[in-house]
């Protein structure tokens, strides 16, 4: 990721807590699905500022962020199975198959390259494990003129309004397991994919 991106985020990090009111009731369905799996290792990419954290009640989760201030928020909470860390996403530091399961909650539009980041989840996640996505994806109808003309301001806040992931060729490596749309005409998605 960027200076510039770690930078606004860092910058951003005392505004998140906003942002993160309105994403609560999407995370409340991704923490349905997670919380329903068998025991695993699992990675959170883009930890933010970790209020959630305290959510994941099944497993022994890593979750890792680039923002420094981001991660103070987040260590705060002290949680026994949870581990944060200074990370990006495009570049893990960890072995081939170490993880079950890979969360990437609102962070797919937010990185600087999306295509890295999947092939680095791909690498790192073991066979038949899943990888969740939850984010805003473009629909085919008329809310995406509303994105085409957002382009312009959303590079100011380092994120894509225009996105659709089956323009991204990493997705393709991975096998679609489920889609569950999160809002009206479908604007928000958690889409859950698998390893094969």
């Amino acid at each position: 990721m960027s200076k510039n991106t770690v930078s606004f985020y860092n910058k951003f990090s005392f505004l998140y807590p906003i942002v993160d009111v309105f994403l609560k009731p999407q995370k409340r369905k991704l923490f349905q699905e997670i919380n329903n799996l068998p025991f695993g290792q699992l990675l959170e990419i883009g930890v933010g500022n970790g209020t959630h954290l305290p959510l994941y009640n099944t497993h022994k989760v890593i979750g890792i962020d680039t923002s420094k201030n981001m991660l103070k928020i987040a260590r705060k909470q002290k949680l026994k199975d949870v581990k944060v860390l200074q990370m990006s996403g495009e570049n893990l530091l960890f072995k081939e198959h170490t993880f079950d399961y890979i969360v990437l909650s609102h962070v797919i539009t937010v990185v600087d390259n999306p295509e890295k980041l999947l092939e680095e989840s791909f690498r790192v996640l073991k066979p038949k494990g899943k990888v969740y996505i939850l984010n805003h994806f473009t629909p085919n109808n008329w809310l995406r003129h509303i994105d085409n003309s957002f382009q312009f301001i959303s590079k100011t806040f380092h994120y894509k309004s225009l996105f659709q992931i089956n323009n991204l060729t990493a997705i393709n490596k991975f096998k679609l397991l489920k889609e569950i749309s999160l809002g009206k005409l479908s604007y928000f998605k958690l889409l859950i994919y698998t390893k094969a």
